[in-house]
């Protein structure tokens, strides 16, 4: 029989607990904030600056479930794809489920994604684009999955039926359960997992005050996802008498790792994405990094050129410039998570009092408490 051990503070206490929650669920399973803050913000970029901004942690979380909604035609798609070029560029390998059997390679290639080395699916079933998912998480061998999208993830029960029939909930029970075994995996896996949602008009019997619109698949999602990005699109941008593109909202409305609700905008150009060199040199005009002189604009005293459009040309022309310029815009509006944990005094000690500490032992493994303990002076009778 193994010895007991018998603790003699609160901190003893509480040593021997974690010392059985790791013996029994190894190392990692149980650690101090402090300790795994650095790896809990480890990001992927959006190659958005304004998005990255507004996220408040320069990207996607790594580790995470990330869910980007919004109506029809509006850009959604294209951010993710965004966000799959810069974790291609960073070395990493990323898969793209296309449960909507409507990826375009070419708009792929043209937003900067490196078509060759994209794993691609098109699942039959909502059921097989979760089971691959599921098996590409549980690989830790893929740095980013993209789903496209929620809507088209179609229950096989669905499609075996006949068209009418009603199969109420089928898809949100799906997603439940899904999702329900996933979390784990992904948090382990330091895969980010974009879910592209579409969103729906609410069916009501009454009058409802609120938004009159919600996203499919259930409230599932909602629950599990560590970030919400709602995807709006604005005016149309104009050539003359041909419409060439929208402005491109994007709000956080949901955010576990930074203050939610932030709005980020930019242009999105048809069959081109993202301008980088404009939106990068709005955000560096709000936030000082690139300062007016008149018509003109300078870079740490250096004179860039005269007038946005040129300016924002020359940044595009040059990566290194436009990275340097990106990564102090990230470094100005970092609202500094990791810096206000560390600033945070910490609550007073509680004095030890040995009468008030029970009696704990791990004997063959098991935590359990000594069935005498000590209580001190006896209550007067």
């Amino acid at each position: 029989m193994a010895k007991k051990k018998t603790p003699q503070t609160r901190d003893d206490v509480l040593e021997l607990a974690i010392e059985d929650i790791r013996s029994k669920f190894g190392e990692g399973s149980i650690m101090r904030l402090g300790e795994s803050f650095k790896a809990a913000v480890e990001v992927i970029s959006t190659g958005i600056l304004p998005l990255d901004v507004a996220l408040g942690i320069g990207g996607l979380p790594r580790g995470r479930i990330v869910e980007i909604f919004g109506p029809e035609g509006s850009g959604k798609t294209t951010v993710a794809l965004h966000a799959v070029a810069e974790a291609q560029k960073a070395g990493g390998v990323a898969a793209f489920i296309d449960a909507e059997h409507a990826l375009d390679p070419r708009l792929a290639h043209n937003l900067g994604v490196d078509v060759q080395s994209l794993y691609i699916a098109q699942p039959d079933s909502g059921e097989q684009a979760l089971y691959v998912l599921d098996t590409l998480v549980r690989s830790s061998a893929v740095d980013i999955v993209v789903i496209d999208s929620v809507a088209a993830l179609t229950p096989q029960a669905e499609i075996d039926g006949k068209i009418g029939d009603s199969q109420v909930g089928l898809q949100a029970r799906l997603m439940s359960y899904a999702l329900r075994r996933l979390t784990s995996a992904i948090s382990k896996s330091n895969c980010v997992v974009v879910f592209i949602n579409q969103l729906r008009a609410k069916i009501s019997t009454g009058y409802s005050q609120g938004p009159q619109e919600t996203t499919t698949g259930g409230r599932a999602l909602k629950f599990y996802s560590s970030v919400r990005i709602e995807v709006k699109r604005g005016k149309g941008v104009s050539k003359g008498d041909d419409t060439i593109g929208h402005e491109l909202w994007m709000k956080v409305v949901k955010n576990k790792q930074a203050p939610p609700f932030k709005t980020g905008h930019c242009t999105l150009l048809y069959g081109k994405g993202l301008p980088k060199g404009m939106s990068i040199l709005d955000m560096a005009i709000d936030f000082n990094v690139v300062k007016r002189k008149g018509s003109w604009l300078a870079y740490k005293g250096e004179t860039l050129g005269q007038g946005k459009d040129t300016v924002a040309q020359y940044i595009e022309e040059h990566p290194d410039l436009m990275q340097e310029i990106s990564a102090e815009v990230l470094a100005v509006s970092s609202e500094g998570l990791s810096l206000a944990l560390s600033e945070l005094e910490p609550p007073l000690p509680l004095e030890d009092d040995e009468n008030s500490v029970p009696s704990l032992s791990i004997e063959d493994g098991i935590l359990e408490l000594d069935e005498e303990v000590e209580t001190g002076d006896e209550e007067e009778k």
